[in-house]
């Protein structure tokens, strides 16, 4: 039985997620660990992502310095785990997402494979985008692929949502001759981030206590829900090229009243509440049951506004299905590692809009 290892970083920047898990013949999680991305190589991403000067020496040299840190989180696992690395088939690295752009056509995601490969020794694939973007897909999600393999009941309609930096979701209905959807719903935690840390110089809001002090904005709520993004039909995915802090500031320069910073931050949980379950209530299903991953189930007023908007009888983190919501992504990637290493697609068409199913990724032997 192989092992295969999964490595993500969103577009929270916070940690490389490592885990270790097996498919065949049945799943199980057998490791896992976050590895903080420093805060120097944080700003360079950032930077890069929002388009700095002399962009292309500094993708090269970040290309290669977020291999090394994927590289030590996939080493340091398999260390602390004791398992022989000739047991572990693949390394499924997902990479750094610095553009996404599929209205153009492309999309990338850095942190050099054949690094990775070089200092594990184990077989690495990634670049699990581009493929599905040259069928005419989004490119993404990529995720409720895995999803429907590991969270499908045939008693109830559920929807897995993922809250990161972006939100998006999985729809899976009990029917399984109906189709399996999937979106970006839009803002996750990236806008409430990025505020808190313009204000209070702190790298999120913790249980959302600062949000919870706050009073919403209705009228600059109203404003940001009226972004066509949100009315845009699926397949659709977006990032931080479109929901950004200069996209909150666009805003807020049209208001004349005066705004305290913890309404704004309210203002904006309420939109990544808002915006979700109003892409919920668009899938039309018979009172799913939403099951929340990423860094945003650890929200408690996001999760408290997500139960107040949402009709649904079950709002919970999916570790009451048996996986903990921050290694859901990282295992999605093993997964993916897995069905490229056994000659499975690994999208779904009905999700990203591609012309039909392909095996995804590029293999880079150890």
């Amino acid at each position: 039985m192989a092992f295969y290892l999964g490595l993500m970083s969103g577009t929270s920047v916070d940690a490389v997620d490592a885990v270790l898990a097996r498919f065949d013949p049945g799943f199980e999680l057998i490791a896992t660990q976050s590895t903080p991305i420093p805060d120097a190589l944080k700003q360079l991403i950032l930077e890069l992502a929002g388009g700095a000067e002399d962009s292309i020496d500094r993708l090269g040299r970040l290309d290669i310095a977020l291999a090394d840190l994927f590289a030590d989180a996939a080493n340091q696992l398999i260390d602390r785990q004791g398992i022989a690395r000739s047991e572990i088939a693949a390394i499924g690295s997902h990479g750094q997402t610095i553009r996404h752009r599929p209205e153009l056509g492309f999309t990338l995601q850095i942190g050099d494979p054949s690094r990775i490969a070089e200092r594990t020794g184990i077989k690495t694939i990634a670049d699990f985008r581009r493929r599905d973007m040259a069928a005419g897909g989004q490119g993404a999600p990529l995720v409720p692929a895995f999803h429907r393999s590991l969270f499908h009941s045939p008693d109830k309609d559920r929807v897995i949502i993922n809250i990161g930096g972006m939100a998006n979701l999985t729809s899976l209905p009990r029917d399984s001759q109906k189709a399996t959807l999937g979106f970006d719903t839009g803002p996750g935690n990236v806008l409430m981030d990025e505020w808190i840390n313009l204000h209070h110089s702190l790298p999120y809001d913790a249980d959302g206590q600062w949000s919870a002090s706050g009073q919403a904005i209705e009228p600059l709520l109203e404003k940001l829900l009226d972004e066509p993004f949100f009315r845009q039909p699926a397949p659709k995915s977006t990032g931080r090229e479109l929901f950004s802090l200069q996209w909150l500031r666009q805003h807020l320069q049209t208001r004349t009243e005066k705004t305290r910073p913890e309404d704004v931050q309210t203002t904006l949980a309420e939109l990544t509440a808002r915006s979700i379950c109003d892409a919920v209530n668009s899938l039309k299903l018979d009172s799913p049951e939403l099951y929340i991953c990423g860094g945003g189930a650890h929200n408690r007023d996001l999760m408290q506004r997500i139960c107040t908007h949402a009709n649904s009888p079950m709002v919970s983190s999916t570790s009451v299905l048996g996986l903990d919501p921050d290694w859901v992504e990282a295992v999605a990637f093993a997964w993916l590692a897995w069905r490229t290493d056994s000659g499975l697609n690994g999208n779904l068409p009905s999700v990203t809009g591609a012309s039909g199913e392909r095996i995804l990724g590029a293999i880079y032997p150890a």
